[in-house]
């Protein structure tokens, strides 16, 4: 069953958790609730649920209005992130609890726990109790036990944060298994950009109660629609430019950011959104950084070349395996670099240049420039014109 949200808000103490929150979630979908603590996620997840009622609005799943129905009339199976296990029961009672509640009958609670026991590969446990089991086996059996009752929605609370990165992969690798088997509707919640891209059909970033942006894990990196968005998926380099002059196919603008000693101008690839002088926000992956020697190449910003230098010093380095995360500060401003570590030359402190195609920056609108006219946010929701050829 798909789940839909209609005009949600919640208050607490006066403080907002919830806006009028809008969502719809596929049937079969994996949908990952993204964002930071304090942005709506669990909340969220709680309406869903039952566990807690909204001040206002609907919730759906499948053509019911479950608004008023307890948690138990709406057919859930839900996943703490403390797993919440019965600690006087054994794992194969704690598997079996829900179905006994529905007076199922005992051969058809064994046929049902041991498919799923063996599912999340923890058949040999089935005899121990939450006490002698690990934070994976944990996890496996809280799974388990809300799989059993073939719910219609299965929701997830950040029930991975306890566990160790190995013991993760290995979990994460199952329940992935066992939903596309399934099909069940799964709603997680998570802070980790890496989970929501290996389980997400899409994603859905919350920022403060509001739904930022929906889309595919690899449409919300390469594409981000805001500026909270782009940030909280590692594209930093956020560049709040004034366009000057259009070229046939190509914009020069002023990047104006706040901390720069003085403006920059650089060539960017030509935009619907771009209107001279007025100002709009890119942004550049950092993979999409290249350093060169200052040695190496000429003094200009803007060469005939059509690769932006920008001239900078090098201010940190970190590592992360096969790559390096570089910090750049340019007149007061900080850019971001991810550099293979086979390419990688120079030191800490060192004078560099920072080139940059001038197809890297795009706009923070969503959606690439290529999308059909009526699929441009960039068309759809501002008074920007559209320039020929954009």
């Amino acid at each position: 069953m798909g789940i839909i949200l209609k005009g949600i808000s919640k208050s607490y103490d006066g403080r907002a958790v919830l806006e009028n929150l809008n969502l719809e979630i596929n049937q079969g979908e994996f949908h990952v609730l993204l964002g930071v603590s304090g942005g709506g996620k669990t909340t969220t997840l709680s309406v869903i649920a039952g566990l807690i009622k909204p001040d206002s609005g609907s919730v759906f799943i499948g053509t019911r209005d479950v608004s008023d129905l307890s948690p138990d009339k709406r057919k859930i199976g839900f996943v703490f992130q403390n797993h919440a296990l019965f600690p006087h029961l054994s794992v194969f009672e704690n598997i079996a609890y829900g179905l006994r509640l529905r007076k199922i009958t005992e051969k058809e609670i064994k046929r049902k726990v041991d498919y799923y026991l063996n599912g999340v590969s923890i058949a040999k446990e089935k005899d121990k109790f939450p006490s002698q089991l690990s934070g994976g086996q944990k996890q496996r059996v809280a799974l388990a036990r809300a799989l059993v009752i073939e719910p219609e929605v299965l929701l997830m609370d950040e029930p991975m944060n306890s566990l160790d990165s190995m013991t993760k992969e290995t979990v994460l690798d199952e329940l992935k298994n066992i939903q596309q088997k399934i099909g069940v509707t799964t709603v997680y919640v998570t802070h980790d950009q890496a989970e929501a891209a290996f389980f997400g059909d899409r994603v859905s970033v919350l920022n403060n109660g509001k739904v930022d942006q929906i889309d595919s894990p690899v449409g919300l990196f390469r594409h981000p629609r805001t500026e909270f968005v782009a940030r909280f998926v590692g594209v930093k380099n956020i560049l709040k430019v004034s366009p000057i002059k259009i070229n046939n196919n190509e914009i020069i603008v002023l990047i104006k950011n706040e901390g720069l000693e003085r403006p920059i101008k650089i060539r960017v690839k030509k935009y619907p959104v771009f209107e001279i002088d007025k100002e709009i926000n890119l942004c550049i992956h950092p993979e999409k950084i290249i350093l060169k020697k200052k040695n190496k190449v000429p003094e200009n910003e803007i060469p005939d070349t059509g690769l932006n230098r920008i001239y900078g010093k090098i201010i940190n380095i970190t590592d992360f395996g096969n790559v390096l995360k570089v910090t750049i500060n340019i007149n007061g401003m900080e850019m971001y670099a991810t550099i293979p570590k086979n390419l990688f030359n120079f030191n800490i402190y060192e004078n560099v240049w920072v080139c940059f195609a001038t197809n890297a920056p795009h706009p923070l609108c969503g959606k690439k420039c290529r999308a059909p006219a009526s699929e441009r946010r960039c068309l759809n929701n501002s008074n920007f014109a559209p320039l020929n050829g954009g």
